[in-house]
């Protein structure tokens, strides 16, 4: 039996829907989308195609979708490709953003950039009067994730959104983990710009996208023929683009069904856990949260060693890493204000939309033995 699988905020297997509709692409369908003949023209018709069902997905228009390799590129253009002639030199991100956010970041203070960082309540939300106080005419854009990678808090996005163009600043969310998720629609939650990745919503990984708001100016991270509509030179990655246009279709007509059906399975594991462990502690907002995460702190565990007793027995990440001298809890639970001794114990559990009642409780079951377990150790005085 294979391990019960409670990572999908790390990656999700690849939908059927998507993988049949990638096979003819593997094979006799192979032309460029640049080639004007028969084998380009079935090539380029795949990705408008993809790039339709996207935009279906996200309430936007087709040309706004610029594809890319992932979540990570999508949002190096987003921040990388902004600048370019304007004097304002001010990015206002929040404490719990990705590194593919706060690296970047990081790489264009040597370029001049002022970076504002907003702090976060012990949930991981931004107060929105927090932008108000920092945002000016220097502020060239406020990038903030839609939901947390770790702990799944859902932050308003719509209201920083408001505030950012109230002082002519761009708005970009880092949507990554939303999308397939909860709705999301570029529209309703009025940003300029808005990063995904595939491999987080049943398509391959390797390829993502960036939303990108008619009449905004974003320079290309590379040169070359122009594909993309100039933003992205190098010939289109077909058959993964191909992917992620049939998960976002299934995504968009299957939503509701599988946000409730993920969130009934992560509901189960922590009424399950709550029931036989006491101390249990669940990071993150009760209600703003994504349907299927669950961060949840074993006090008195090192989440490596917990996880390490299951490995070939089930998947899931870890929320601290033990060293030598010291456990150092994750970013995100420190700008949450975790304590260490209870964020040492982290484990995030991601459910997905196979997940069933069945492994919910075999995970339960495991967890709660190898928590019990290892509890004992340390109170006998055991290593961790």
């Amino acid at each position: 039996m294979p391990p019960i699988y409670l990572d999908s905020n790390a990656t999700t297997p690849i939908a059927e829907e998507a993988a049949q509709a990638m096979q003819p692409f593997l094979g006799r369908i192979f032309g460029n989308p640049s080639s004007g003949h028969y084998f380009g023209r079935q090539c380029k018709a795949a990705v408008d195609q993809a790039r339709k069902q996207l935009a279906g997905l996200l309430g936007c228009v087709s040309d706004e979708l610029i594809f890319t390799s992932g979540g990570t590129e999508a949002n190096n253009m987003a921040l990388r490709g902004l600048g370019g002639g304007s004097k304002r030199r001010k990015i206002i991100i929040s404490a719990v953003e990705h590194p593919a956010i706060t690296e970047v970041c990081k790489y264009l203070t040597g370029f001049g950039y002022e970076i504002q960082v907003l702090p976060v309540d012990r949930h991981g939300l931004v107060n929105p009067s927090d932008l108000s106080k920092e945002i000016g005419p220097e502020t060239l854009m406020v990038s903030v994730m839609l939901a947390n990678n770790e702990v799944g808090s859902i932050q308003p996005i719509a209201e920083l959104a408001e505030i950012a163009h109230e002082h002519g600043a761009i708005m970009h969310t880092d949507a990554a983990q939303a999308i397939g998720k909860i709705p999301v629609n570029v529209g309703e939650l009025g940003v300029d710009m808005l990063s995904l990745a595939g491999h987080k919503f049943y398509a391959p990984a390797g390829v993502g996208a960036l939303y990108v708001r008619h009449g905004l100016n974003l320079a290309p991270l590379m040169f070359g023929a122009g594909h993309e509509s100039g933003m992205r030179a190098g010939t289109e990655n077909v058959l993964e683009i191909v992917g992620l246009g049939a998960a976002a279709e299934l995504a968009a007509t299957e939503l509701p069904m599988r946000a409730a059906h993920m969130r009934a399975m992560r509901d189960r594991l922590e009424a399950g856990l709550s029931a036989s462990l006491g101390g249990l502690h669940i990071n993150g907002h009760p209600t703003k949260r994504l349907p299927n995460t669950s961060s949840v702190s074993f006090p008195g565990v090192e989440a490596n060693t917990l996880l390490d007793g299951l490995d070939g027995e089930l998947a899931a990440s870890a929320g601290a890493a033990c060293h030598t001298d010291k456990v150092d809890i994750s970013a995100v639970l420190k700008a949450m204000g975790v304590p260490e001794e209870i964020g040492m114990g982290t484990v995030r559990l991601s459910t997905g939309r196979h997940s069933n009642e069945e492994e919910m409780d075999q995970a339960v079951e495991m967890l709660v033995d190898a928590v019990t377990r290892l509890g004992a150790e340390t109170r006998g005085g055991g290593e961790m």
